[in-house]
């Protein structure tokens, strides 16, 4: 599966890549950092980026999310249309203790119906599963919220010795980045056009 040939960047998909951590430290943003500017390398896809730790998103206190982006605060309202507006998202997360970290699940809650028929894509670290465990959780969340998780994953093994001195990934998995987008790039235009037909 390539590119989507003949697709101009103005008609690209449009890809959020979500931050998922929001510790202090975290390896996660240089890492969807680094994605990111990877992505941009290519005609096919528009990349935005999305850093929970910037987002003024409180715990969800309802029972169910708010059906209109008026009734919801500032920042979930923001996320809303962040989310909304996205063809495809890819998800920068970490494993913690077997398991994603809980700022993720509470941004997946606050929406619904802007997840909805979308793909989702994951890149994951840890240590030596590399995040996998945590990633097989997230695609029961995905699907349950309606989305498409796309089969390919990017996960980056005992990530502490995956840095050089500069901050920076020292071997970045190029090849598995390329057949991630390659995934995500065909379901976000195919469901695209679904959802437009629809």
């Amino acid at each position: 599966m390539g590119p989507t040939k003949g697709v101009t960047v103005a008609e690209a998909p449009r890809v959020l890549v979500i931050i998922a951590s929001t510790r202090q430290e975290r390896r996660g943003e240089p890492i969807a950092r680094w994605f990111t500017e990877y992505a941009r390398t290519r005609s096919d896809v528009s990349v935005e980026l999305a850093d929970l730790a910037l987002l003024d998103l409180p715990p969800l206190r309802e029972s169910t999310p708010p059906m209109h982006a008026d009734s919801r605060d500032a920042g979930a309202a923001d996320w809303s249309r962040m989310v909304a507006e996205a063809d495809a998202f890819v998800v920068v997360c970490g494993e913690y203790n077997h398991g994603y970290p809980a700022p993720l699940k509470n941004a997946f809650d606050h929406l619904f119906s802007e997840w909805a028929r979308k793909p989702v894509g994951f890149v994951s670290y840890g240590g030596a599963a590399g995040g996998v465990r945590a990633v097989e959780q997230l695609r029961q969340v995905a699907v349950e919220l309606d989305m498409v998780p796309v089969r390919r994953q990017v996960a980056i093994h005992r990530v502490w010795a995956a840095f050089g001195a500069d901050g920076q990934l020292s071997d970045p998995p190029r090849e598995d980045a390329s057949l991630l987008l390659d995934d995500v790039v065909w379901w976000a235009d195919t469901l695209r056009g679904a959802r437009a037909a629809a």
